[in-house]
């Protein structure tokens, strides 16, 4: 944290970097299955960047965010994402009931952030 960031800034920068890690882990998921176990060049290639920014952002992440919270945020979006966009991009298929516990996690998620914000801490 700089000297001219408060506490609260802190903590949007270092949410709003687990959010990036989040992206790049769907990335990542979303590029090892299209990878087909690494056998096919340009999607092992992709993989590896993901992975690479997805472990960045989440180390800049939880430099801040208790690493329980954080891992739990990343990885639900993570799943559901991949899940999501492995459904529209790669045919995947996706049930109804997939779906809705798919929506429980991003509730859980929402939840974990909600329970992290300054007033209910006692950080404002």
């Amino acid at each position: 944290m700089t000297t001219m960031e408060s506490p609260v800034q802190s903590n949007g920068r270092a949410w709003a970097m687990l959010m990036l890690a989040s992206a790049f882990e769907i990335g990542y998921a979303l590029s090892v299955g299209g990878s087909q176990a690494f056998t096919i060049p340009s999607w092992s290639a992709a993989a590896l960047v993901f992975f690479l920014l997805t472990l960045y952002f989440l180390s800049a992440a939880l430099r801040t965010i208790d690493v329980g919270i954080g891992y739990a945020v990343w990885a639900g979006i993570g799943s559901v994402g991949a899940a999501g966009f492995g459904s529209v991009l790669l045919d995947q298929p996706l049930t109804l009931i997939q779906t809705f516990w798919l929506a429980m996690i991003i509730a859980g998620v929402v939840w974990l952030k909600l329970a992290d914000s300054p007033r209910l801490t006692g950080n404002a």
